[in-house]
């Protein structure tokens, strides 16, 4: 996937000021792809002059004017046709399985460490994610369409950091 997918599907719901958008960013399609702001205004600038979003500018009073991106017609046929087409899993790269893999040659109290701090980032994220999930989403059956797909990448991101937080414990526990 392309940065320019993940703010297309961002924008798809509701025209964005750049500002707005990075912020939106950050607490939804930003659990799953990560992108500065730097990298998404620099996206916004290429989706415009290729015709996949329109940005109209608003003037404000006492501060800068704003521009709100919208998709486009050729935008949403682009998503359309990503959406569309088969998705590869991603392969595996993970800093900390390489370092495990190789912890042999370190002291098993760097490994330790190095997997409780993990272990309790992971944690971080899971209560996180719990929270939206009891805010937004307690009756998964009763939610609007677009709502339950929302719903099923937060599932997918519960599942994943469940599975890390087990992982490291199972691993602290056999290296300890």
């Amino acid at each position: 996937m392309a940065l320019a997918h993940a703010i297309l599907v961002s924008l798809v719901e509701r025209p964005y000021s750049g500002y707005d958008l990075a912020k939106q960013f950050d607490g939804s399609v930003g659990f799953f792809w990560s992108a500065s702001h730097q990298q998404i205004y620099r996206e916004l600038s290429k989706l415009e002059a290729q015709g996949w979003i329109a940005s109209e500018t608003i003037l404000q009073e006492g501060r800068p004017d704003k521009k709100l991106y919208q998709v486009t017609e050729q935008g949403n046929q682009q998503l359309l046709e990503w959406i569309a087409q088969a998705s590869e899993p991603m392969p595996i790269k993970d800093d900390l399985l390489v370092k495990i893999f190789g912890g042999y040659v370190a002291q098993k109290q760097i490994i330790l460490e190095e997997l409780e701090r993990h272990r309790q980032a992971h944690q971080e994220k899971l209560s996180t994610y719990k929270a939206l999930e009891r805010r937004y989403f307690q009756n998964p059956q009763q939610l609007a369409e677009q709502a339950k797909f929302q719903y099923l990448t937060l599932l997918n991101g519960i599942s994943y950091e469940t599975h890390w937080i087990a992982w490291c414990e199972q691993a602290i526990q056999l290296l300890s």
